[in-house]
Parts: C-alpha cells; structure tokens; sequence
C-alpha cells in the first residue's frame, strides 16, 4: 500500500536549487527573497532552476530572514457591496503584480470585528494594512493607531479617521453628493428625500446641530449629508427631518425609510440615495407603491453598476472610480513597506455623475 509520501514526493529544497544553478544556498535565498545583491545574470541562472524543479519558497522561513512577508491585509466593510468589490479588484491586481498576496477580511460595518480583523491580520505578520474602518469620528481607534506605532503602514480607503495620520485614498463626497442634488434642485425639485442616513434626527433638530451631530458620524455618510444639505441651503430651501432617513445598511430597511416618505402628506418629488441598498430599497418603494420612475418621482443615486445602465429608464448615478482607488491605495501601501518615509498622503481621487434618465423636471415628477 503506497503512503502518502510516496504519493506525494518531496517538495525541491533550496539547496536543490543552488546545485542545479551552480550558485551558493545564500544566492538563491537572496535571490527568491528579493533583497541583497544579485547581479542579473545570477539571477536569470536560479530563477530558470527554480523554474524547472517546480521550487516554491517558503514564505515563513523568508519573513524570518528579510522581516518581509510579501503580504498585505485588507479590511473591508463588506465585500459584497459592488463598490468594494470593484475596490479589492484593484488592490489585488496591483498587489499581485507587485508579488505581493493579499488577505481580505470583511467586517459587516462592526467596529469589534474590524478590531478583531486588525489583530488577527497583525498575528499573520502583515506587511502592511488597508482599511475601510467602521469607526465614527468619536469612536476608539487604538487598535489602528497602535498598528501605525508598532511600524506595520495602514492606508485607508473610502473613509477617514480624524485621529489617525496616515494615507489615505477618498473621492469628495461633500462635493459629489452637492452637485447631485443640486442638478434635482435645477429641474425645480424641493422636496428631495435623502435615503441612508448616518444620523439619526428629531423633528426639532436644526441645521447648527445636525451639523455637530455629524462630526460623530461615519466619515463617508457624514460628508454626503453635508454635501446633502450645502445644496439645499445654497438653493434657500430648509431641510426637513422627514425627508432624511436613518438605515442601518439594510436593503429592507431602506425599502421601509423610503416608502414612509413617499406616504407623507407632502411626499419627495425626488430622491438621493447614497448606497446601493438604498438605491435598491428605494426602486422596491416606488413599485410597490405604483409610482415611476421620472414620471413620477426622479432619482440620482451614489455608485453606479451595470444594471444602472440597462434599468427603465436608466438610472441617473454618481460613478467612483473603484478599481482606481484599490490600485492607487496598494500602490501606496506598498510604497510605505519600500522605504517611504515622506508625510501621509490623502489622495483625492475624481467621482463623475453619470446622467441617463432618471431624473427630470419636477413637473414630469408630479405627472403634470
């Protein structure tokens, strides 16, 4: 009966590799591990021996000797969101080009997770994290900051951390958020529903608080309400408490936010939504309760995905560029583990709206 390690013949050592390219173990371990001198006709000569006995180095013996593990961590909110999907499709591509792997973790928007992420990532010898934190701006980011002190770089992605110092790749949603609705308030619309909200408000909530309410919230949701309400206080037209929902990021939830909305006495003649769920919630809202979209009520909402593009009628959408923002947030980490000492980078990538027919004038809104 044949064993296991008949079956299954020994991997080919280093030592393999350093008879069959004629060099010493220390060149091809310099060589494999990428740091030292090797000159490149050296290198060629154990790079085709490597080749041809199959050798596969071993990553924990490596990380020992060079403190450099080749692999990066990476800390979603959720990777089933379309717009991180498209994000970690850029880390990988330009974390894999590079020789690096990559670790993906998804912590479901719970600080605790992404805390337990953190430590786990850190246990594995990470070279270096990106992050999309859950943390609001008031919350405990020790565990992050403590990751920067002991010398692993953290770049964030999608959202910011006051309290850290550090890189960090992000659109301007205060800017993509305003000039969305303010192309609504152009076609004449003034009520204009707000779908996912990071706040939770009272009807007596006035602008001066929520604005301090806001210095707690998620960054990202944080920034698209204020962009939310600089178009509306730009237009003098106030906000209503009504018209802005609070979700916990939750395609059923948000389906229920919009459709009581939509229930009120003076109801939206349009929407803003700022994530796909809410998005998706909202078209669930208008079928269930007869109304069309631009018809009857328009909408503009944030990340835009291929299904936009063939709904009917198209859906008006705010496009970030995903896979840009994995790729520029890999290259910087990577640049960090590198060397680069230079000061924290904020990396303000550009977001455009992309028009289709989804919105109108209020008019058409109305069915007048």
């Amino acid at each position: 009966m044949a064993t296991d390690h008949q079956n299954h013949p020994a991997a080919p050592t280093i030592t393999e590799v350093a008879a069959a390219a004629g060099v010493g173990r220390a060149t091809v371990a310099r060589t494999l591990g990428n740091y030292g001198s090797v000159s490149e006709a050296t290198r060629a000569k154990v790079m085709r021996a490597a080749e041809k006995l199959g050798y596969q180095p071993n990553t924990l013996a490596r990380s020992m000797t060079t403190g450099v593990t080749k692999t990066l961590g990476i800390v979603l909110a959720d990777v089933a969101n379309p717009f991180f999907s498209g994000v970690l499709k850029g880390i990988s591509e330009t974390a894999k080009t590079a020789g690096y792997d990559a670790i993906i973790l998804s912590t479901d928007e719970k600080l605790e997770l992404e805390r337990d992420a953190i430590a786990v990532l850190l246990a594995k010898q990470v070279d270096g994290l990106v992050v999309a934190s859950a943390a609001g701006r008031s919350d405990d980011v020790s565990h992050l900051s403590n990751a920067i002190d002991r010398g692993t770089p953290v770049v964030l992605i999608d959202r910011l951390v006051d309290k850290l110092e550090t890189d960090s790749v992000v659109i301007d949603n205060r800017e993509a958020a305003r000039s969305a609705v303010a192309s609504l308030i152009h076609n004449g619309h003034r009520r204009i529903a707000f779908a996912w909200g990071p706040v939770t408000l009272s009807p007596a909530t006035d602008l001066k608080q929520m604005h301090s309410i806001l210095d707690e919230a998620l960054w990202s949701d944080g920034e698209r309400l204020r962009g939310y309400l600089d178009a509306l206080e730009e237009a003098g037209i106030p906000f209503d408490t009504a018209l802005i929902t609070h979700v916990l990021k939750n395609e059923g939830q948000a389906t229920r936010a919009v459709s009581g909305m939509l229930a009120l006495a003076d109801p939206p003649t349009a929407i803003f939504t700022t994530e796909t769920e809410a998005t998706v919630g909202a078209l669930h809202s208008l079928r269930a309760k007869n109304l069309r979209l631009l018809k009857d009520v328009s909408l503009i909402g944030f990340d835009d995905s291929p299904w936009a593009a063939v709904m009917d009628p198209p859906l008006t959408m705010i496009q970030q560029p995903m896979r840009q923002m994995g790729a520029v947030a890999s290259q910087q980490l990577i640049a960090r583990i590198d060397g680069d000492t230079s000061a924290p980078k904020k990396h303000v990538l550009p977001s455009q709206l992309v028009a289709r027919s989804s919105d109108g004038p209020v008019r058409a809104a109305r069915g007048e």
